[in-house]
């Protein structure tokens, strides 16, 4: 049975919100082939410029029934969600499709559409106020990358629509195949929906990238001890003149950085897992859970396990 996949898109729509889907479910085809059909939708049917300005070409908008239809995200969101006729298509479509999807600013779309009313939801981290100021009655998570309850998704920008794409995969064909796609495209398999958008890593990773090297080193030995000594050792350089050039450097003192790394980390397990709070306490270097569980609430605000239950509340994939 092939499902047919609909990706809606715009003039000015962000072409990697349309391409990555696009790409992952195709390889998807290569394992299985034939069980997706692939069609890209316009209000215009023709040529439809991007925001980088490279085009795809686009039918017209059908109603021939969809089995998911996932909404790109672009330069302006109303350029779809104020077309009356796109809106009214939209609306019709995504009663009758199995399942509804956006990347990006796309979901200021479902949202016009009142799909994401009382929902959790997400977009990319730099329009998630717009969205929750726009539309009130939408629980704005400006972390996760994908969430997932029902049949409505919504993802981050950009390459977390390929991190939805592989989900979508995974529910239809298996965790195998979506393995192999992700293998194929040479992406990470796969990124769990509530991973943060953001990386400890990219944040104190600054300037010269002088601590690039020691950043990457430490995350691989977080359920190591990682003093300042050592550390120091690890760079190259005497305890103090490590500590004052790191925290001039990456605007974190050494200890405040491993605790970054560890919690970033012991997040995405807590999350997408159910292994126990006090197993991943230990992996990730905590040594016990309470010392975990503090450490959440400074960076988080909440405990291990209301972060868990949030999890499984909006629908994360979980393996």
């Amino acid at each position: 049975m092939s499902r047919s996949i609909g990706i809606l898109i715009y003039p000015g729509f962000e072409l990697l919100d349309a391409a990555g889907p696009i790409s992952a479910v195709g390889t998807g085809n290569v394992s299985d082939p034939g069980a997706y059909s692939i069609s890209v939708l316009a209000r215009k049917p023709g040529l439809v410029a991007s925001d980088s300005g490279a085009a795809l070409h686009a039918v017209a908008l059908s109603r021939a029934p969809l089995d998911t239809l996932i909404v790109s995200g672009g330069v302006d969101w109303r350029v779809p969600a104020r077309c009356v006729k796109t809106m009214t298509w939209f609306k019709s479509a995504a009663r009758n499709a199995r399942r509804v999807a956006s990347v990006c600013t796309g979901a200021f779309v479902l949202a016009e559409a009142g799909l994401l009313n009382g929902r959790q939801a997400t977009t990319h981290w730099a329009h998630s106020d717009e969205l929750a100021r726009w539309f009130p009655r939408v629980r704005v998570d400006a972390e996760r990358i994908f969430t997932h309850k029902g049949k409505v998704w919504t993802s981050a920008g950009v390459s977390a629509g390929i991190d939805l794409a592989l989900a979508l995969i995974g529910e239809d064909l298996g965790e195998d195949i979506a393995r192999r796609t992700a293998q194929e495209l040479v992406v990470y398999y796969r990124r769990p929906g509530g991973q943060s958008q953001f990386s400890a890593l990219v944040e104190m990773d600054r300037q010269d990238g002088r601590f690039a090297k020691l950043l990457s080193w430490m995350r691989l030995h977080l359920s190591e001890p990682l003093t300042v000594d050592r550390l120091a050792d690890q760079a190259a350089m005497s305890p103090r003149h490590f500590s004052r050039a790191f925290t001039a450097e990456t605007g974190f003192t050494p200890a405040k950085a491993v605790e970054r790394l560890r919690v970033e980390a012991a997040r995405a397990l807590v999350e997408s897992s159910s292994e126990p709070i006090d197993h991943i306490a230990d992996a990730v270097g905590f040594t016990d859970a309470e010392r975990m569980r503090r450490a959440f609430v400074r960076a988080f605000g909440q405990p291990p396990q209301a972060l868990r239950r949030a999890a499984r509340g909006a629908g994360v994939t979980r393996h």
